[in-house]
């Protein structure tokens, strides 16, 4: 027996083989930054922040609930930005399911995705921007319509519910679009050709074969976009009407912390854009349950 195996039995386990033992290893141990990076990002900031909506500046518990839920100046504010992200969740995953199968059937597959997901990379300041001076009163838009004698007086696109739904379409169909295409080539092209070679028209493959194994993935697409469109900010201010039609319950927060300096308040109300966030993917989730309980095939997992 080798001095170096006698040390080691007299000294006892080194470290590495005490953490292995319990099934550790150093790639394992990565993780640890990982997860105090979330304690502190988000666990902690949660927390915090749900500790402060029950301390009110009138002392009581509930006051702040209270306040939000007897304001319509504040409850109406869960309703409008409802208002604007199922709509536009359900047209950004509507479309990107055809073009998804398009796509996937392309030779140029990578540039025509890179030219989709292009939105992403501009950022929703400068997508609202860019609409300004393009749909605004004098904007190419406008100016191309008047030329035309399409109409006579300038079109209102900006600063209402239109632009900020046509922004968040913008901004929020890439995102959409790369998850529906990811469940979409996940899908073995065995079972299609297999369904065409037995007779089965387009319509009859999508219903019978690809919808099923779509399903899970388009639930868990759907609520990722929902998420997103729901904590719209920047777009409902630049190209919106912030003090009306589109005064989403991110600015009640906004002004409740910044404006009155109330971050109690602001606390009490981003815990009710995630109490009606959370309730949206849970509804969505327990639909497809129900729609579908076999496996989730079509995924790249």
């Amino acid at each position: 027996m080798s001095r170096r195996a006698i040390i080691g039995r007299i000294e006892g386990p080194t470290l590495s083989q005490r953490l292995a033992v319990r099934g550790l290893d150093g790639v394992t141990l990565l993780v640890v930054p990982c997860v105090l990076l979330m304690l502190g990002l988000f666990v902690y900031p949660f927390f915090y922040g749900l500790f402060l909506s029950f301390h009110p500046k009138d002392g009581s518990t509930l006051g702040n609930y209270t306040t939000f839920l007897n304001d319509s100046f504040l409850y109406r504010t869960v309703w409008t930005t409802l208002r604007l992200a199922l709509p536009v969740t359900l047209v950004n995953l509507l479309f990107s399911i055809p073009v998804a199968f398009r796509v996937r059937l392309m030779r140029r597959q990578r540039l025509l995705t890179t030219l989709l997901v292009l939105p992403i990379t501009l950022g929703t300041v400068l997508v609202a921007e860019g609409m300004l001076f393009y749909f605004g009163p004098q904007g190419w838009f406008n100016r191309t319509l008047l030329w035309a004698g399409l109409i006579s007086t300038p079109v209102s696109v900006v600063h209402g519910y239109l632009g900020v739904f046509l922004s968040l379409v913008i901004t929020g169909f890439p995102f959409t679009f790369l998850l529906t295409l990811s469940y979409v080539t996940g899908i073995d092209p065995s079972l299609e050709q297999a369904a065409a070679t037995l007779g089965a028209g387009p319509t009859s493959r999508f219903r019978e074969i690809f919808l099923p194994l779509l399903l899970p993935g388009l639930a868990i697409t759907f609520c990722l976009s929902f998420v997103q469109a729901y904590s719209v900010l920047p777009s409902a201010i630049l190209v919106g009407d912030p003090a009306n039609t589109t005064r989403v319950i991110s600015i009640a927060a906004y002004e409740a912390a910044f404006e009155h300096y109330d971050y109690s308040m602001a606390s009490t109300i981003a815990m009710i854009m995630g109490v009606v966030q959370l309730a949206v993917v849970v509804v969505v989730l327990s639909s497809r349950a129900l729609l579908y309980r076999g496996p989730a095939g079509g995924g790249k997992g």
